[in-house]
């Protein structure tokens, strides 16, 4: 094979690899989708809840039938108007895989991307208002108060051990984002689906709301309430100080963040490294005074004539510190400001007052 012909077989792959995103597919036709209303098992009708008020619980199966459609990323991610209008926010119906519109939608048709921050951090990233608190069944849109990655995931019929469970559930939740950890109660149909990002899981959430595993059950995934282990606890706060610190540093202005270096290096008496000043990243060596810092000089045959040294000081002060100190205790004796104060003056008592004092009056002396 020649050069030309292996330079023209790696441009034809690297072709094939840049592969462009092709226009959003409509899901569903309209009208395709039935729209079921749930059984009536109350008087009044709950909007927050989507129940009748004082009949079937959430976790009553009575309530749930099977989602009739599921989103296919591969099959259904494209471009839309959001592409060219610079709307960030996803669209509910393509996640829950029946949005009739395709490339006519004014939303994304395309998973969120951890890297894009929202314009609005009280929404989701299908643009619903979040809530000051999570609804009784921790179910709904969730809280702009925590940023919640985990979702509660039951009614999970297992036909295998724990780990055969949690391959499973990795297998179809891992299409919505890049999953954290899985963990999986095993006889108890349960499982926590953690995501690195917060987006992903909003987004896994409405995608896999009453749809089903391997065996045509149909889940109940809600938000998961905070984990109560304090190891976890102190790694989220950490994870948390972490990413706003980054956010901090990514805004600001590398010139500022070298000139503060400066001014706080002069403060603390340190000195910087040129090369670490130039990289953005504060290098501190400290000052080293003394003799014992300095190399020893080899002897000469030689010896110059002993001159006085300064004592090398074990305390906090350093020997030129002292030798300072020792100079202006000279001059203050030379200058007599370091001579006792002479004693105060006494001073005279005020004369007694003449005239009519409180003690003579209405006395024998009268």
């Amino acid at each position: 094979m020649s050069a030309t012909e292996a330079e023209t077989q790696f441009a034809t792959t690297t072709t094939k690899k840049t592969k462009k995103l092709k226009p959003a597919r409509k899901q569903v036709k309209p009208g395709e989708v039935e729209k079921k209303e749930a059984p009536q098992t109350g008087k009044e009708y709950n909007i927050w809840y989507n129940k009748w008020a004082g009949g079937d619980r959430e976790d009553n199966y009575s309530n749930k039938t099977k989602s009739q459609t599921r989103c296919n990323i591969k099959r259904d991610a494209g471009l839309t108007r959001a592409n060219t209008t610079g709307n960030k926010y996803c669209c509910l119906f393509f996640a829950r895989g029946c949005c009739p519109y395709g490339w006519e939608c004014e939303y994304l048709h395309m998973l969120p991307d951890p890297e894009t921050a929202l314009p609005d951090t009280s929404k989701d990233c299908f643009a619903r208002d979040k809530f000051a608190d999570y609804r009784d069944d921790m179910g709904g849109v969730g809280s702009f108060q925590r940023q919640n990655r985990t979702l509660y995931v039951g009614r999970i019929k297992e036909t295998g051990t724990g780990p055969e469970t949690e391959e499973v559930v990795r297998r179809h939740f891992k299409e919505w984002g890049e999953i954290e950890k899985i963990r999986v109660l095993q006889y108890r149909s349960v499982a926590f689906v953690t995501y690195k990002s917060e987006l992903n899981a909003q987004f896994a959430k409405e995608a896999m709301a009453c749809q089903s595993l391997d065996n045509d059950e149909i889940l109940n995934v809600r938000w998961a309430t905070e984990d109560p282990n304090p190891t976890s606890k102190v790694a989220e706060k950490r994870r948390l100080e972490e990413m706003g610190r980054e956010a901090i540093q990514a805004k600001m202005d590398p010139r500022i963040v070298e000139a503060m270096s400066a001014i706080r290096a002069l403060e603390e008496g340190v000195e910087l490294d040129q090369d670490d000043m130039e990289d953005g990243r504060e290098s501190k060596r400290p000052r080293l005074i003394g003799d014992a810092s300095q190399s020893p000089e080899p002897a000469e045959q030689s010896s110059p004539p002993p001159q006085e040294q300064p004592q090398p000081s074990s305390g906090i002060l350093s020997s030129d510190a002292l030798e300072s100190l020792k100079y202006f205790a000279e001059v203050r004796k030379k200058t007599g400001l370091g001579s006792a104060a002479p004693p105060p003056k006494p001073v005279a008592a005020p004369p007694p007052p003449q005239g009519l004092g409180l003690g003579d009056y209405a006395s024998d002396d009268e």
